[in-house]
């Protein structure tokens, strides 16, 4: 059973994706938060698997509320509510801990198959979208002689050279296939790669490597 939490502002809409969700088999919703100071406190009371998370919200912002979740609970899982796909907040999102977003006016099935992705430990944004979010607002993007980044550049250099061209092409918007196709290499070797690059980093998914390459400009925005 996914135990899901919904965050919004809107009672409405806060009732209408509880409808859809406990409409299907394997989803439950253990609770519901009016704004980001709401949600924090639900996910460390309700252990939710997945936090179904608005942007902009009042008080705490979803951003923030994001931040202070997967930093406290690195297996919740959130997925980012917003209007448009190139919206600065699905950017800040992302580089907060999200797991990917959602347009609000999502398809009932899409959010349902949304919510089982990432509860499986995977990202609902594809690498293509993120690279393309992350070229439109690379100027929010960590100044590489600041003390912060220096310690991102540090944990680059714990991977091999192979994992650094496996991130590289990861950022690229390459799939496995894709990756194993340029390196001449199997894709059970790329998937091998790809798992053990995301446990050196620390990181959840390939979403999180993307923006993880543009800020130690192993990759830069075009």
């Amino acid at each position: 059973m996914i135990r899901v939490l919904l965050a919004d502002d809107q009672p409405l809409l806060r009732v209408g994706f509880r409808m859809v969700l406990e409409a299907h088999d394997g989803l439950t919703v253990v609770g519901e938060a009016e704004d980001g100071a709401a949600a924090v406190v639900a996910a460390r009371e309700l252990h939710p698997d997945v936090v179904v998370m608005d942007v902009r919200m009042p008080g705490m912002d979803g951003i923030e509320a994001t931040r202070h979740i997967t930093a406290e609970r690195p297996d919740v899982r959130v997925l980012i509510l917003t209007t448009f796909d190139l919206d600065e907040y699905a950017f800040a999102g992302l580089r907060a801990g999200a797991s990917g977003f959602l347009l609000k006016d999502v398809p009932p099935p899409e959010l349902v198959a949304a919510i089982r992705t990432v509860a499986s430990g995977d990202a609902v944004v594809a690498p293509r979208v993120t690279r393309r979010l992350l070229d439109t607002f690379a100027a929010a993007l960590p100044d590489p002689t600041e003390p912060a980044a220096h310690a991102t550049h540090e944990r680059l250099d714990a991977l091999t050279e192979r994992e650094r061209e496996v991130l590289s092409l990861i950022a690229q918007g390459r799939s496995n296939q894709e990756i194993a196709n340029d390196l001449y290499l199997s894709e059970a070797t790329v998937k091998t790669h790809v798992s053990r690059l995301l446990s050196k980093l620390g990181l959840r998914d390939r979403v999180q490597a993307v923006i993880f390459a543009y800020e130690t400009r192993l990759v830069r925005p075009e």
